[in-house]
């Protein structure tokens, strides 16, 4: 009985985890569709690179931000 409730809980563990997931996914994609269309870029010529640069820079943008509040 014991081992029958634990592995309910397992599920429910891992059915809760996998709705966070969703969520956080759902997030991210929101933010960078934000940004994106923000800043006026172009999805279709939109390279790797140029990504890599925008996500280092992002964070240093956002931290001068909060500073000067």
């Amino acid at each position: 009985m014991q081992q029958i409730n634990l592995e309910k809980q397992e599920a429910k563990l891992k059915q809760l985890n996998q709705k966070i997931k969703a969520e956080k996914n759902k997030i991210e994609q929101s933010l960078g569709k934000e940004i994106i269309k923000s800043a006026n870029l172009n999805y279709a010529t939109l390279t790797t690179p140029q990504i890599k640069m925008i996500a280092k820079k992002f964070p240093v943008f956002l931290n001068q931000d909060q500073n000067n509040q």
